[in-house]
């Protein structure tokens, strides 16, 4: 793996993720079950235009959103208590020196595995320590990472002031690995076909 220290959220940060695919956005290429996502010729569009403008397109960031994000640092120090670690935070980190997909974790840990940190409401994180596993949401996102960094497992947190946090262990899906390394291959290649025409 390849990892890229720069400050999240900065323009060096966004600058490094312009045109390429990302672990958070994965499910837009693949499903939970290995199918393609329908979504997929959006983010190819998306994607195509952010390399040849040179510009990113303005996500959508709600209130609770950016409650989550000042969080973030809240809910790391609190993990780092409870395990008696150090969280390392990165920037990007690419599979290999093609730099053609890209995860951008929470933090990792010894060189061993990967943090994804949620900063969630109240009612969410109330469903999520009744279920007690890893939002399915999160499925795609959380193995990507592990595909990129070669890690073994990856922590799952979610946090919300006043409610006790949920931590889950996830370990590698071989299976929708797999099924992952094919559909990107077809999504980087399908990427560049697009570039190249309207360039």
């Amino acid at each position: 793996m390849k990892i890229i220290n720069c400050v999240q959220g900065s323009e060096e940060w966004f600058q490094e993720k312009l045109g390429k695919p990302s672990a958070s956005n994965v499910s837009k290429i693949i499903t939970n079950d290995g199918k393609p996502s329908k979504q997929r010729i959006g983010y190819l569009h998306e994607l195509a235009a952010e390399i040849v403008t040179g510009q990113r397109e303005e996500g959508y960031k709600n209130a609770n959103m950016l409650m989550g994000n000042e969080r973030e640092d809240e809910s790391r120090k609190l993990y780092e208590l409870l395990h008696d670690v150090e969280v390392k935070q990165v920037g990007v980190i690419y599979k290999d020196k093609d730099k053609k997909f890209l995860c951008s974790p929470d933090g990792i840990i010894n060189n061993e595995y990967g943090l994804e940190l949620k900063n969630v409401l109240p009612k969410t994180q109330v469903k999520y320590l009744l279920s007690g596993e890893l939002p399915s949401e999160y499925f795609g996102q959380v193995q990507s990472s592990l595909y990129v960094t070669g890690f073994k497992f990856w922590d799952f947190v979610s946090y919300s002031p006043g409610l006790k946090p949920l931590i889950v262990r996830v370990q590698r899906d071989e299976k929708f690995i797999t099924a992952l390394k094919i559909e990107l291959a077809l999504f980087c290649e399908k990427l560049e076909e697009i570039t190249k025409k309207i360039r």
